[in-house]
């Protein structure tokens, strides 16, 4: 159960700032796809979808992609519906869990700290992955990001404020939307 109702949710969508509307989201996924293009479409990759928040940015990344490759997914959290990050849980550790040998690139919605992220990787180059690569839809820009971890492909960039909208959740709610959005500070 999420920790706010959904006219709660409504009231946050109506009083947020539009960031970053449909249109820009669309350029985005075409930059990302056309860079992903370049340095991966000979290399037979696995794509690895972070859930819940990359199902957005991957569905139509994915299809962007005219190349072949296999998907798969993993499920880490550290919000759990809170607006802060707790520690790392595994919900669904990656799959196909063959990993050994692969060129793996990593899909998620948002590089803010990076822990998550982190971790996902940490665990993915445990399992002898040939080559990984990450890919987000968002950097967020502060300077609290973990040390020594760089995303390869960025979509867009949004100022250090909470951000909701393209995959990325307000307590639970507002994945859906096609445009990203800033909550009332």
């Amino acid at each position: 159960m999420s920790a706010i109702t959904p006219d709660q949710a409504r009231t946050v969508l109506r009083e947020a700032e539009l960031l970053c509307p449909p249109e820009q989201i669309e350029t985005a996924l075409d930059r990302l796809a056309a860079a992903i293009t370049a340095q991966l479409a000979q290399r037979d990759p696995l794509v690895l979808l972070v859930m819940n928040g990359a199902f957005a940015t991957a569905a139509p990344l994915l299809q962007r992609l005219q190349f072949p490759l296999r998907v798969g997914y993993l499920h880490a959290t550290r919000y759990r519906g809170a607006t802060r990050g707790g520690g790392l849980d595994w919900i669904a550790r990656p799959w196909p869990a063959a990993l050994a040998g692969q060129v793996v690139l990593v899909v998620d919605d948002i590089f803010d700290e990076g822990d998550t992220l982190k971790a996902i990787l940490d665990e993915l180059r445990q399992q002898d992955v040939a080559e990984i690569y990450s890919a987000v839809l968002v950097n967020k820009r502060h300077d609290r990001k973990v040390a020594d971890l760089t995303v390869d492909f960025v979509g867009l960039e949004v100022p250090d404020r909470y951000v909701f909208g393209c995959g990325m959740d307000y307590k639970e709610y507002w994945r859906n939307l096609p445009a990203i959005y800033a909550a009332r500070e």
